[in-house]
């Protein structure tokens, strides 16, 4: 196909290169406007570059006044959730903040490539630190052998409750955690509470379908992934390095 014969939507898409505020461009919201030159002189301060003698997020000069810890939610019926949750985990660890990760469905027996990934960065030495706890037959900390989904669920989110008022980590991932919340196992309101009080520094990430109306409101990001084609519909079963 010719250029002349191009329709009008798919000249739509073409970006309009310097045409954007200093702000705008190249985002989400406005994908195929270009940013002006402006914008990177804005943002030139944005970030600091990774030097052998980075502190990490212990380096008080590396938090900017822009630097505000969020509540994210990622839901939806959508493959992707935990997925993008992750996402902002390695970019946590890499800005040498202290991460932690709790999830609240997948059981011990779960070969979990993100944990594999997640603890092999730990040991590597080079970024943060992170510390990843996983139902299965019971948290690492409890002693006892706990069997029933509902008691393990609700010792995690008590265990969770003193992390955050330790301050343990910087970055705080529930992933699924929106599940034991829906089925009643663990109190909404008491993990609202604690989430808008939280002390410090703590960015907080929950993962799951359904997420609660009242964990929605007290986000400051909701994202929410939809599902518009999924192999499953095809019979084509979940597989290693995609869906673990």
């Amino acid at each position: 196909m010719s250029d002349d014969a191009q329709t009008p939507d798919r000249e739509l898409q073409q970006p309009a290169a310097g045409n954007a505020s200093p702000d705008e461009g190249a985002t989400a919201a406005s994908p195929t406007v270009a940013p002006g030159l402006e914008a990177a002189e804005r943002h030139k301060d944005a970030d600091l570059p990774h030097t052998p003698e980075d502190r990490g997020s212990e380096e008080t000069v590396r938090r900017k006044k822009r630097d505000i810890p969020l509540v994210a939610v990622v839901t939806g019926p959508g493959k992707g959730k935990s997925t993008s949750a992750f996402g902002m985990l390695q970019r946590s660890w890499a800005r040498g903040y202290r991460c932690g990760v709790f999830q609240f469905v997948k059981g011990g027996k779960w070969k979990v490539g993100e944990r594999k990934a997640a603890e092999a960065l730990h040991a590597s030495g080079a970024g943060g630190t992170i510390e990843w706890e996983i139902q299965g037959k019971g948290w690492t900390w409890i002693q006892r052998d706990m069997t029933e989904s509902e008691d393990i669920a609700k010792a995690g989110w008590d265990e969770v409750k003193r992390r955050i008022a330790e301050e343990r980590y910087e970055f705080l991932l529930l992933d699924e955690i929106t599940y034991p919340i829906a089925w009643g196992w663990i109190d909404v309101d008491d993990v609202v509470a604690t989430l808008r009080d939280r002390p410090g520094f703590q960015h907080v990430v929950l993962t799951g379908r359904n997420a609660d109306p009242k964990l929605i409101e007290l986000a400051d990001l909701v994202s929410e992934v939809a599902n518009v084609k999924h192999p499953m519909q095809a019979g084509i079963r979940a597989q290693q390095g995609i869906d673990w």
